[in-house]
């Protein structure tokens, strides 16, 4: 049997919250200490560090808030269990939020920097720069 390397692994990750996926469906990609860090960003000014129990909570709660996600990977870089992610990322909304409303689609460019160990990802750090209405 071959073993997936740490890019597979977050490609999967990845496909699967474009399918959809909630909890059920990214938890076998995350390790058990997995934490997310999310720079600063127009969504959340002071960024954020979540747990592995946040994120697969955030993961069924973003059902509610969009639909369709899409990442449109630019660029990979990978060195040892390291990934460096490149993408251009979509939604539809389906709540208003500050600079958007429902239906509207959101867009970001998003670089993430994943470290994954046995197969599963430790940690994601998130640098999201999201088009505003005036930039649309």
């Amino acid at each position: 049997m071959n073993e997936q390397t740490p890019l597979d692994c977050v490609l999967g990750f990845v496909r699967a919250i474009e399918a959809g996926g909630g909890a059920a469906e990214v938890d076998s990609f995350l390790a058990e200490d997995f934490t997310l860090v999310e720079a600063p960003h127009v969504l959340a000014p002071e960024g954020s560090v979540r747990s592995r129990a946040q994120v697969l909570a955030g993961a069924d709660q973003s059902r509610q808030v969009v639909s369709g996600q899409r990442f449109d990977v630019r660029r990979t870089t990978c060195e040892g269990s390291r990934v460096v992610l490149e993408a251009d990322w979509s939604a539809t909304l389906l709540m208003n939020l500050r600079y958007w409303d429902a239906g509207d689609t959101i867009r970001a460019r998003t670089t993430s920097v994943f470290e994954v160990r046995d197969g599963r990802i430790t940690s994601q750090d998130s640098y999201d720069c999201y088009y505003t209405a005036e930039l649309r």
